[in-house]
Formats: C-alpha cells, structure tokens, sequence
C-alpha cells in the first residue's frame, strides 16, 4: 500500500495521483490506497435497492398491491423532493467552477485550516439547499483549493441549518423556540467536530478526487465550462440520487408502525431508533421537521437526533457521496457524522429540551 500522509487541512491538489482517477475512479482499491473492488460496488448498491423492490411488486401482483403503491410513492417522493435542490446544487458547482477565481476562497477563508472549519460551517447558514445541493458544492470548493476539512464543514450545515430549514422547523414546533435553537446548536458544533475530526485523522487515499473541469482556461468559453461541469456533476449525482431513493423507500415500506410503537417507551432507544429511521427514510431537511413533529409518542431529544441526522447522513446522501468522493470516503464519513450527530443532539438537547 502506498504511503500517505494524513490529510491536516491543507486541500486535496490538483495533481493527487493520476491512478485516483484510472478505471472505476479509485485507484487500485477504497479510495485509490488499497486493494478492494473499485468497480462493481454500485451494483451491491442497486442490489440492495431494487431486490427488496421487485419482491414488493412480485408479492403485490398477487394480493399486497399498496405495499407496491406506496413503494412507488416513497421513491417518486424523495426524487422529486430532491430534485429541484440537486439542480440548484449542481448549477452553483458548475458556476464556482467556470466564474469563480480560485484566489477569492483563499482571501474568504482564514489561512488556518483549524479556523476555516467554523467559518465554512457558519457559511452554510445562507445557502437554502438541501443535502443533495451540498454534496456538488462541496466538491467544487475541494476542486478550487479549499481545505477538504473547510469544505465537509460546509456539506453538513448548509442543510441542516439554513433559513429554510429553520423556518420551517419553527412553524413546525409553534411556540417551541427551544426546538429551532437546539437544532442550529447542535448541527453546527456537528459539523464543526467533524471537520476538525478530518483535519486530523482524514487521509488521501479515504477521498478520491472527482475527474472533472475546475477553473477557467484561457482561451475558452467560460459558458461552455459551466455547462460542461454542470452537465457532469448533474447526470454524476442523479444517477445515485435514484438509487438511494428507492432504497429508502424499499426500507420506508418495510418498517412497520408496530416497530415504532416498540422503541418510543424507551428515552435512549428512541433516541437511537429515529437517528436510524432518520438515514432509513431520507427526507429532505425541507421538510423532515413536519415528519419529526408529527412523531409524537417520542420525547423531543428524539426528534432532535432525527432533525439533526436526517440532513447529514441518509441513504440517498451516503449514495451521493460515495459516488462523488468514493466508496471509501462515505463508509468512514457517514459512520462518524452519525455518531457525532448523536452525542452532538444529546448533549445540547439534554441541556435545553
């Protein structure tokens, strides 16, 4: 295995080893560092999403026809739901990329890795995207010369802590300013923690470079280049963009509400079951304060945990990351932001739910 060095904020380059970006994207294994199968992991993927989906339609011909319909529904939900914000993230990517100098995040953002986590967290709080639109927009900041730490900062609050988000979380919880407050608290100390968690232990070969056009180039359209890039970034993301809705419709339908009837008595296992209902059922940040709210034979520190998860790890987001940044980078991402998510809800919920 090559030797790497670990990632300690200062950006991924341009010029990170041309074997991240050779057949299958990965370098000889996760994340172009080790041996493992760089190719074939979409299908385990589509695998787990379609499978459950056609025995659904099969048992459905034959007398279990809602199950079928609301399987549909789900999947055509969370696509759609997601959509609009994936075009909205993708354009801004192609837009940094052809329009933006590099030189401009350089003077934004302080020159100390360390401090450019939170100021990149807070920057989140003016983009009115979801999930989808972060991941994109992250990777064209990485492309631009921003520290990886700095710009995973940014894929975690730009969601979760957005006007749109919290708006809708306040009319959501009327007369429950403590619920709006201790979601903002707690998804940007989130997202701070785990940029300084990359800015330590993060390394080369978990993150693999995105091939695309980043920066304009004498003597071409810039027009032409925010088209290529949006082009890219667009039919790139989408294409996991569905199968992580329909594998979270495939578990949408199978969780019955007996098994939420079940976990609501207990006050940890709650806590712990709809941080986990919240990845299973992917619904965009938009709108996961009506669900959360709706959800009421749980305690409000669980609704927290599903407000403050939801938006940063989900099957539709682990799907879009790993088809961005590469397989090795979402398995690790996505298990330490869930934990993280959860103490972070905790500990400020604790204190003001």
């Amino acid at each position: 295995m090559r030797g790497v060095a670990p990632v300690r904020g200062e950006g991924v380059r341009q010029d990170v080893s041309a074997a991240d970006s050779g057949p299958g994207g990965e370098g000889s294994g996760p994340g172009g560092g080790g041996s493992g199968p760089p190719r074939f992991w979409p299908l385990l993927l589509l695998g787990a999403a379609v499978v459950p989906g056609s025995v659904l339609f099969l048992l459905g011909r034959w007398g279990d026809a809602p199950a079928v319909q609301a399987w549909r529904t789900v999947c055509l939900a969370v696509t759609v739901q997601a959509l609009p914000f994936l075009l909205l993230g993708t354009a801004l990517s192609g837009a940094i990329s052809a329009f933006v100098p590099e030189g401009v995040f350089r003077r934004v953002l302080p020159r100390r890795p360390a401090l450019a986590v939170p100021v990149a967290g807070v920057a989140g709080v003016v983009l009115p995207g979801c999930e989808c639109a972060s991941v994109p927009v992250a990777s064209s900041l990485i492309g631009r010369g921003v520290p990886p730490a700095a710009a995973f900062a940014f894929l975690l609050s730009a969601p979760a802590v957005n006007p749109v988000v919290l708006t809708a979380t306040a009319i959501a919880f009327p007369g429950n300013p403590a619920m709006v407050l201790a979601r903002l608290l707690a998804s940007l100390a989130t997202a701070f923690v785990m940029g300084w968690l990359w800015l330590r232990f993060g390394r080369t070969e978990w993150l693999r470079p995105v091939v695309r056009h980043t920066g304009h180039r004498t003597g071409r359209s810039r027009w032409d280049e925010f088209r290529t890039g949006f082009q890219h970034d667009f039919l790139h993301a989408g294409g996991f963009l569905v199968l992580g809705a329909m594998a979270a419709a495939t578990f949408n339908v199978a969780v019955p509400r007996s098994v939420l009837d079940t976990f609501a008595a207990a006050p940890w296992m709650s806590v712990l079951f709809l941080a986990g209902l919240a990845v299973l059922l992917a619904v965009c940040s938009e709108a996961d304060a009506f669900l959360a709210a709706s959800l009421t034979g749980f305690p409000p520190l669980a609704r927290l945990a599903f407000m403050v998860v939801g938006p940063m790890v989900d099957l539709k987001l682990i799907a879009l990351q790993a088809g961005t940044f590469g397989r090795a980078f979402a398995v690790r991402f996505s298990a330490a932001t869930f934990v993280v998510a959860v103490a972070c809800s905790a500990l400020v919920g604790g204190g003001l739910l």
